[in-house]
């Protein structure tokens, strides 16, 4: 089943989820850098990613939604997209949750809540982002019905 948002015969949501879960990951790898070494800048850091990343989220779940609502009714696919895409939404939460805990401190330190929100996102992540490729590489969502090995390519049409 084909994307129904797509940039230059490319789906859209796949083009976009790299830059929310590159950056919410990296959150989390500032914030263990900043408990490891205490330096100042890691934790400011990982609050910026956390901004970026969450407003990332919520552009790509815009194109996610758009091609969830084309797949059939009482299929796998839309079983398992629905909670590919729900999941996703409470990671976009508790990061930012975890960002607000932080808005208010000192150089955003981030509270032991704030930590846990964030480490709890990106575990919650890596399960959604698996489901995500279950529906491309073994539902076939989003892949043309064209794709072949020696398939033309996407802007010869």
């Amino acid at each position: 089943m084909e994307s129904r948002a797509k940039a230059m015969g490319h789906a859209i949501h796949p083009m976009l989820i790299v830059f929310p879960l590159g950056l919410l990951a990296t959150s989390v790898i500032f914030d263990i850098l900043y408990l490891i070494t205490d330096r100042t800048g890691f934790q400011i850091a990982a609050a910026y990613a956390i901004a970026a990343g969450v407003i990332g989220g919520l552009f790509a779940a815009l194109f996610g939604a758009i091609d969830w609502r084309a797949i059939p009714a009482g299929t796998r696919a839309k079983r398992v997209g629905a909670v590919h895409g729900l999941g996703n939404v409470v990671v976009v939460l508790l990061f930012a949750v975890s960002w607000l805990l932080r808005l208010g401190a000192d150089n955003w330190e981030p509270s032991a809540g704030a930590l846990i929100l964030s480490f709890v996102g990106v575990i919650l992540a890596l399960f959604t982002a698996w489901l995500g490729g279950e529906l491309v590489e073994r539902l076939g969502i989003g892949v043309s019905a064209n794709a072949a090995v020696d398939a033309p390519s996407s802007l010869s049409h």
